[in-house]
């Protein structure tokens, strides 16, 4: 049987990497196969293009260039790391995937939705995910955990407050239009609370059939 696949996307600040590794272990708990993995990354061939992406040496070739890169480091990502583990049953859980693109480099980047969307079929075919969490926080939020983190600033966290703004707005609006997939979460929480809630739904949505009475103690 395949397993499932849960995505989390997000402007920056947003604790992604946290609630991945919150979530593995919980699903870990119930002795599920976990691999967690990101993007760009996630694969040798995708780390190896992840420096190029994230340090801005590809922002000079422009926003389709730049778009063509990921797409190549997603394919080696796709194929090395996430179909084999979907494949044998493991849960894949990653931080960012599909939706980054069509943030970033398409509602932000101005990259024709079709050649987005094109690319996807080719890199990403029946390896969708079944889950995608969105988590939320204004980006003044963001920016004060970015900063509290002490590291130099990549390509993306380096873009000016407007950017993050609208692209909290995109991801906002992509989640409106796929709800069947996308989930908002208030990210504004304690770590603890974004989990709980985080968990509710994968019980809710993967785990077990909706309208059980069980969801809720099974949350606990």
């Amino acid at each position: 049987m395949r397993g499932r696949f849960i995505t989390f996307e997000g402007g920056e600040g947003s604790g992604k990497s946290t609630q991945v590794a919150l979530l593995a272990d919980r699903l870990r708990i119930r002795s599920i196969e976990v691999v967690t993995t990101r993007e760009p990354g996630g694969s040798p061939g995708a780390e190896a293009m992840r420096h190029l992406l994230l340090s801005g040496l590809v922002k000079p070739l422009g926003p389709t260039a730049e778009t063509m890169i990921f797409a190549a480091a997603r394919d080696d990502h796709v194929q090395q790391t996430i179909k084999p583990a979907l494949t044998r049953g493991a849960w894949v859980i990653c931080d960012r995937f599909i939706d980054s693109t069509r943030v970033y480099q398409g509602e932000l980047g101005n990259v024709d939705r079709r050649v987005i969307r094109a690319l996807e079929r080719v890199t990403v075919r029946d390896a969708m995910p079944d889950l995608t969490f969105i988590l939320d926080v204004p980006v003044e939020v963001g920016f004060a955990r970015v900063e509290k983190r002490g590291q130099v600033r990549d390509r993306f966290e380096s873009e000016h407050i407007e950017f993050h703004i609208q692209l909290r707005e995109a991801f906002l609006s992509l989640a409106r239009d796929e709800p069947q997939r996308c989930v908002v979460i208030d990210a504004t929480q304690s770590p603890e609370t974004v989990a709980s809630r985080i968990w509710l739904t994968v019980i809710e949505r993967l785990l077990q059939p909706r309208g059980t009475a069980t969801a809720s103690r099974a949350a606990s």
